[in-house]
């Protein structure tokens, strides 16, 4: 069967930065093993199959897909997607704001797409309420995967998982040009985090709402560009721990070091007692074609 697919890149607004995102919008009747398969055949950090949704509420049904598993929620592919639905007419042009809901693995999950001259100009998507557990890692077992040394990390922030949908670990450095220092080890790094988390989230505080970082794998895609998970998770830690303030936006560079520059801006709203990010950003479509499939 041929299915239409489309590359993007996301959390930018020029091509060939940002993060790349493979979408094939015909993703129903495909099995479980065949996403997959297709997943490791686009080499992509994520690739998103679109379905019709099982809930009444929502739009449409994302399934995401690294080279390895399923996700249940992550953020440059939402925010991809969305993009490209509204660009394709899913969701009907308008002028300012349009509110949908989406079907992941994390739940039903608002979205709102931001229209311009009725174009899509920006997509925000509402992530779980942070969760927050200890680390409980050894910090030069840490520091070597990572090719650091234990006092680049800054000693007033904690090593953290934070979880608005998968569990990420924080790594707050105390500068930002450590950040181009690191040399990772994707095989040390993947022992670290087995049980903990899906990737390592190595950032330093800027001034006035810039933070930089960098978002390391522990599999053959060795770095992540644009993360909108862990840029949420990184927003909602930031504020837990009196370093950002709620509503207030926060904006994430990150994959400069790949030569992707990506932004993320994400605001964090308090509900119940309970941390929940907004994260907001662009895309941009690359190419298109079809999938025999």
């Amino acid at each position: 069967m041929r299915r239409r697919l489309y590359h993007l890149d996301v959390f930018t607004t020029r091509p060939f930065t940002g993060n790349p995102l493979a979408v094939v919008i015909d993703g129903d009747g495909l099995s479980v093993a065949r996403m997959q398969a297709i997943a490791r055949e686009m080499n992509l950090s994520e690739t998103v199959f679109v379905q019709k949704p099982t809930s009444s509420r929502a739009l449409a049904r994302l399934r995401i897909f690294t080279v390895k598993r399923e996700l249940p929620l992550a953020g440059h592919p939402v925010i991809g997607t969305w993009h490209l639905l509204a660009e394709l007419g899913v969701v009907p042009a308008s002028e300012g704001a349009v509110h949908v809901w989406q079907q992941t693995g994390a739940g039903i999950l608002p979205v709102e797409i931001e229209f311009a001259g009725g174009r899509p100009k920006r997509v925000t998507m509402t992530q779980r309420p942070a969760r927050f557990r200890p680390a409980r890692l050894r910090l030069q077992a840490l520091a070597e995967a990572l090719g650091l040394r234990t006092a680049d990390f800054d000693p007033a922030l904690p090593i953290e998982l934070v979880s608005t949908g998968i569990y990420n670990l924080m790594v707050p450095l105390r500068h930002r040009t450590t950040l181009r220092r690191i040399r990772h080890n994707p095989h040390a790094l993947q022992r670290l985090l087995r049980g903990r988390g899906t990737l390592a989230y190595c950032f330093a505080v800027g001034r006035r709402g810039r933070s930089f970082a960098r978002g390391l794998l522990p599999w053959e895609q060795a770095e992540d560009p644009a993360t909108g998970s862990a840029g949420g998770s990184l927003a909602a830690y930031l504020v837990r721990h009196r370093q950002w303030q709620v509503d207030k936006t926060l904006e994430i560079t990150q994959g400069v070091e790949m030569r992707r520059p990506s932004r993320i801006e994400v605001r964090i709203l308090a509900q119940n007692r309970r941390l929940v990010p907004l994260v907001s950003g662009s895309a941009v479509r690359i190419f298109e074609g079809h999938l025999e499939a």
